[in-house]
């Protein structure tokens, strides 16, 4: 543990790095009014903090700048996210205020939210559809002899597709489709879809059957959904080319993105700094990360990918809001 004095000095530095990306020499830190103290005690607590592995100092004659365990150290105590900036509040709420169509088009359009407001990279995840379940489904009339088959998933996909009638379909049939098909499927799995049949012998079975059918056919297919946004923006967080092209790299390969978020995003909220992520690529790079929710359930994932010296408190706010109210959306409807 860090005295008050020693604790104020390295949130100094980190910050000073954080706006700057210069080393912090001792008179800058000194000259901050939350640290109040002298030249000469802030580099003389400096190089305890280097020894003890919270600063690095790059070049005999230059300032220090944090290490990984003086980042973890700085956001460990945070007291929470920071306040968003009021133009970023504006966006986040006029984006969500307008968010419309299918959740595909919107999970990608939320990782353009999320990289325009941090100025870095943003990855949202939606879950497979193989592990959601169903939580309804509706048959819908568009004309005597057409009813759009629509199914809603536990991550927010919808599933649809329309079926064809050999003749006229009378409101009877239709209300025991829909009963059928509804009671049969209702909170079930993909695996249940795959499998299910009406009783022959019941009121609306025959189309009841033909809706499963076509909803099955619609549904093969779908996958892990992974959206990322903000790659040129990565790309000028960093001086080393060979840095760039690996980050870059790692962004398309989907399945290392999904099992990394995958893995950190159980704890709620979350940030990973540098090795900590147990990825060589991001030796250099921080992830926050959080949840999002469809109906009270865990639908998907989004996280923003930046240097270790990205902004915490703003990225956690952002990060934060931007995962509230995409869930309220999906569960909203």
């Amino acid at each position: 543990m860090l005295d008050d004095r020693k604790s104020a000095i390295l949130r100094a530095v980190v910050q000073q790095y954080i706006e700057t990306a210069q080393p912090v020499g001792s008179s800058t830190v000194s000259a901050r009014a939350d640290v109040g103290v002298s030249s000469a005690t802030v580099r003389n607590d400096m190089t305890q903090l280097e020894s003890d592995g919270y600063l690095a100092q790059p070049h005999t004659s230059a300032g220090r700048v944090p290490t990984e365990k003086g980042y973890r150290f700085f956001v460990d105590n945070l007291t929470g996210p920071g306040p968003l900036s009021p133009p970023n509040v504006r966006m986040v709420r006029e984006f969500f205020s307008t968010a419309h169509g299918e959740l595909e088009q919107m999970l990608a359009e939320t990782s353009h939210l999320l990289s325009e407001v941090t100025g870095t990279a943003a990855v949202v995840v939606g879950e497979p559809t193989e592990i959601a379940t169903i939580r309804s489904v509706q048959l819908i009339d568009l004309s005597p002899r057409t009813v759009l088959a629509v199914m809603v998933l536990s991550n927010g996909v919808i599933v649809k597709r329309t079926v064809e009638l050999g003749e006229d379909l009378d409101p009877a049939g239709l209300h025991a489709a829909q009963r059928l098909i509804g009671d049969g499927l209702a909170d079930g799995s993909r695996q249940v879809l795959a499998t299910w049949q009406p009783d022959p012998g019941a009121p609306g079975a025959d189309l009841a059957g033909a809706a499963a059918l076509a909803l099955r056919e619609a549904s093969e297919g779908e996958s892990q959904q992974v959206f990322v946004d903000g790659r040129s923006r990565i790309a000028g967080s960093f001086d080393a080319r060979e840095t760039i092209e690996a980050v870059l790299g790692l962004l398309e390969q989907q399945f290392v993105v999904v099992s990394l978020l995958k893995e950190l995003v159980d704890g709620g909220l979350a940030v990973s700094i540098g090795s900590e992520s147990g990825v060589a690529t991001l030796s250099e790079c921080s992830l926050v990360v959080a949840p999002y929710e469809a109906g009270g359930e865990q639908a998907g994932a989004i996280a923003v990918l930046g240097p270790t010296r990205m902004n915490y408190p703003e990225t956690l706010a952002a990060v934060a809001v931007v995962s509230q109210r995409l869930s309220r959306l999906l569960s909203e409807g």
